[in-house]
């Protein structure tokens, strides 16, 4: 992209939906005194934060792509962030913990990057990451359905396959590198709130590519076929629009 098209705002949206995954993955991890702790794509650094919290004697150290994200970054003693990429990230020392959290699935060949962050670890070491796994739900089926109907010209390069794995394919990735793995998923039933929920849900992430690639005009009426299509298949109900998202996690041991 020609520019950083990630708003902090934005992504804030459904923070604490967005959250829960995190602290189930790091649930898993079962490091006690870990002196490196790494938070790859850490976005605006809330979770990496809870992150130095949970292992008060590790350095923390956040990173991410998007520079706007990263000026949102609190910043502390033991706790460290910087704009870095991660096929491009390299330690200066064998890491204890690398975590990451919603962000291999914007990656492609991140099966590469995890070989090289397994090399990464100390003996002993932990990586853990967890990615979407819902890319044959309504929510992007839709999306696809007209970036590849009457959006083909503008955005219909933007469509591309299921980009993860599931449980299975990351466990025989991670085995065959001499980790211990534990793979599982996990489909969440977020109720949310508000109008077009599921919009605004996908506007923060699934939307972000089309969206920086269109101009005002034309991402509100790509918003508005989007918005039509999904209250047909996320009815608001009485209490909310229920959101199945499905997740895929990963903790493997080195």
């Amino acid at each position: 992209m020609s520019r950083d098209m990630w708003d902090p705002q934005s992504y804030r949206r459904h923070a604490d939906e967005r959250s829960r995954p995190f602290f189930d993955l790091v649930a898993r991890i079962a490091a006690e005194r870990p002196g490196y702790v790494v938070d790859a794509g850490c976005g605006t650094g809330e979770l990496t934060g809870w992150l130095a919290r949970r292992w008060p004697g590790a350095h923390v150290h956040g990173f991410d792509s998007s520079p706007a994200m990263i000026a949102e970054a609190p910043a502390g003693d033991r706790l460290t962030f910087s704009v870095d990429d991660v096929t491009r990230w390299r330690p200066d020392r064998p890491v204890d913990v690398i975590v990451c959290n919603a962000v291999l699935h914007w990656v492609p060949g991140h099966r590469e990057v995890l070989a090289r962050w397994t090399e990464a670890l100390a003996p002993g070491g932990w990586l853990a990451f967890q990615v979407p796994g819902n890319f044959d739900a309504p929510s992007h089926a839709l999306v696809r359905e007209l970036c590849l109907g009457p959006w083909r010209d503008r955005l219909g390069d933007l469509v591309r396959p299921a980009p993860v794995d599931d449980p299975g394919g990351y466990l025989d990735l991670l085995t065959g590198l001499g980790c211990r793995v534990d793979a599982w998923e996990t489909t969440y039933l977020h109720v949310l709130t508000g109008d077009d929920a599921v919009l605004s849900w996908i506007s923060g992430t699934t939307l972000r590519p089309m969206l920086d690639r269109l101009d005002p005009g034309e991402a509100a009426e790509f918003l508005a076929d989007c918005a039509a299509l999904l209250r047909e298949a996320y009815p608001r109900r009485p209490y909310g629009t229920v959101f199945p998202f499905r997740r895929i996690f990963v903790v493997a041991r080195r």
